[in-house]
């Protein structure tokens, strides 16, 4: 599954329990119309990856989503394991040409 947006907060790697387990989250805001902030957990050797990446930057973010149940509660959480940056594109249309000498145009464009 992927999310797209930008990038909304970056946390410091964070040291959970007595095994080193380590964790880093990031929060992405979606561009839809009613903005969504997405947190995302990277953990173990993925928090570096992150690593370059600043507040504002447009990414694409690959996670996989986790379920877990814990005293008859459950929890769902999004597990990152790829980012990249994106670009907004700017796409040229081709579809208006100029034409500066009418007779250039040959009969194949008219719609008759």
């Amino acid at each position: 599954m992927e999310i797209n947006g930008s990038v909304h907060l970056i946390g410091q790697t964070e040291t959970v329990g007595n095994n080193g387990f380590t964790k880093r989250q990031l929060v992405v805001a979606t561009e839809e119309q009613y903005v969504q902030y997405v947190p995302i957990d990277f953990v173990k050797d993925k928090t570096s990856v992150l690593d370059g990446y600043n507040v504002g930057d447009k990414v694409n973010v690959s996670v996989n989503v986790r379920g877990s149940e814990y005293n008859g509660k459950y929890y769902v959480n999004l597990q990152g394991w790829r980012i990249s940056k994106t670009e907004n594109a700017i796409v040229n249309n081709p579809v208006f040409e100029t034409v500066t000498d009418l007779n250039e145009v040959e009969n194949d464009y008219l719609p008759f």
